[in-house]
């Protein structure tokens, strides 16, 4: 690794019984730069971001953080970060200035400096006006916001971002991507997101991941320039190397097809009641032919021409 690499990744592959989530990736990110790593859902962004921070281990490859390698010296590595996940955890009980100054001695802050360590991140995520407030009655935007001065109260030389504008409103969108230009000057700084023309405000290089694979990495000013000479958005290159389907980025809002007019229908003959058809196999029973009587004698006992016949 070489001196101004602050992050190198090299072969990193991460598996699963029936996926490949991050295939063999490789990558670095230099001292004072600010990367976007981009990609659709389920690329593997936050899989490559938990693996740099060492709360998932790789199957295979190897990556380095600060000099420190991801697999044998974790705990140098955890010292090294500043990591706000893409679902930040906050203890929604204690105050803002409380919380802080409780994640600034989990970080080894020196007690000394943990207060001047702790105001500063305060001023520069713009949380002086609920410092004392309970974290649980913030607002989204403001939990957002604390998780990110978390992030940075210990100094660390690397800060890795997940999402960090989540909740916010517009006005809070714009100073936190100052606050992020701003410490990527000092900072090494991988940011992961879906909002792109924050990208292009922020970083200066983009890294963007599609089915577990790297598919473009180059600097902004390189991926405006097309091969006609015409500029490109960041989102049109986006949609050019990645699978997204673009009817999800550009819906075309077609107008419905008219429907012909149906005729109308004639209502239906009625038919005399047909009788019940013979159930198969099935045939009426044949009453037996009864004989007719002999006609009665005389007598009425109809025996008389028998008898004459004998005599």
């Amino acid at each position: 690794m070489s001196n101004s690499e602050v992050i190198r990744i090299e072969g990193l592959t991460k598996e699963y019984p029936e996926t490949v989530a991050v295939d063999r990736i490789s990558f670095s990110v230099s001292r004072g730069e600010v990367v976007g790593f981009l990609g659709p859902n389920g690329a593997g962004k936050t899989t490559t971001l938990k693996m740099l921070t060492c709360f998932m281990p790789a199957t295979s490859g190897n990556a380095t953080v600060a000099g420190f390698d991801i697999a044998t010296q974790s705990l140098q590595v955890r010292r090294s970060i500043g990591y706000l996940p893409e679902h930040n955890a906050i203890y929604d009980e204690m105050r803002v200035a409380e919380y802080l100054r409780f994640r600034a001695a989990l970080k080894k802050v020196p007690w000394r400096k943990r207060g001047e360590y702790v105001d500063e991140a305060i001023h520069m995520c713009g949380l002086k006006e609920v410092a004392q407030r309970v974290v649980g009655q913030l607002s989204k935007g403001y939990r957002q916001r604390v998780g990110l001065a978390d992030t940075v109260v210990s100094k660390p030389p690397v800060l890795i971002l997940d999402e960090p504008t989540s909740g916010m409103d517009p006005g809070q969108i714009v100073e936190v991507r100052e606050l992020i230009r701003h410490l990527g000057k000092e900072n090494t700084v991988l940011l992961s997101t879906h909002h792109l023309p924050e990208v292009e405000h922020i970083c200066d290089r983009v890294v963007i991941i599609d089915r577990g694979r790297i598919v473009l990495d180059a600097t902004l000013a390189e991926i405006r320039k097309s091969p006609e000479g015409k500029k490109r958005s960041l989102e049109e290159v986006f949609l050019d190397v990645t699978e997204t389907p673009s009817s999800f980025w550009h819906p075309e809002v077609e107008e419905p097809e008219e429907e012909p007019e149906e005729e109308p229908k004639e209502k239906p003959k009625e038919t005399p009641e047909e009788k019940p058809e013979k159930a198969p196999g099935k045939e009426p029973k044949e009453e037996p032919e009864v004989e007719p009587e002999a006609e009665k004698d005389e007598n009425g006992d109809g025996d008389g021409d028998a008898e004459e016949d004998r005599s």
